[in-house]
């Protein structure tokens, strides 16, 4: 069992940047592929970024490409989501998941766990 709990997420205007943390339970986070998604008012949870267990290859949503990036640090079991150039159209609950393989997907019915989501809002 995994347990995820993000964190960072809050009020911030138009081009602003925010830093999403994840905070993840277990002795075999090393061997998780990681994910973010986010959801927006009135939409469905939608894909944001993921990485491979060892970090090394990464993957995004063409909307944030070349504005968020994400990170992990296996030695303290946490996944980060940096996000520079906000924009209004990025708000939403941020969700960390993660699965049980160390491989990446962007669907979220392959992601096993679940955090409880942080909200972001992007002001214009």
């Amino acid at each position: 069992q995994v347990q995820l709990v993000e964190s960072g997420g809050g009020l911030v205007q138009a081009g602003g940047s925010l830093a999403l943390s994840c905070a993840a339970s277990g002795r075999t986070f090393s061997s998780y592929a990681m994910g973010w998604f986010r959801q927006a008012p009135g939409k469905e949870r939608e894909f944001v970024a993921a990485i491979d267990w060892s970090g090394n290859n990464t993957y995004y949503a063409n909307s944030v490409k070349g504005r968020f990036t994400i990170s992990r640090d296996n030695a303290k079991n946490t996944v980060s989501l940096r996000m520079n150039s906000l924009k209004p159209e990025d708000t939403g609950v941020y969700y960390c998941a993660a699965r049980n393989t160390g491989v990446i997907v962007t669907l979220e019915k392959f992601y096993a766990y679940w955090g409880q989501g942080t909200q972001v809002t992007v002001s214009s």
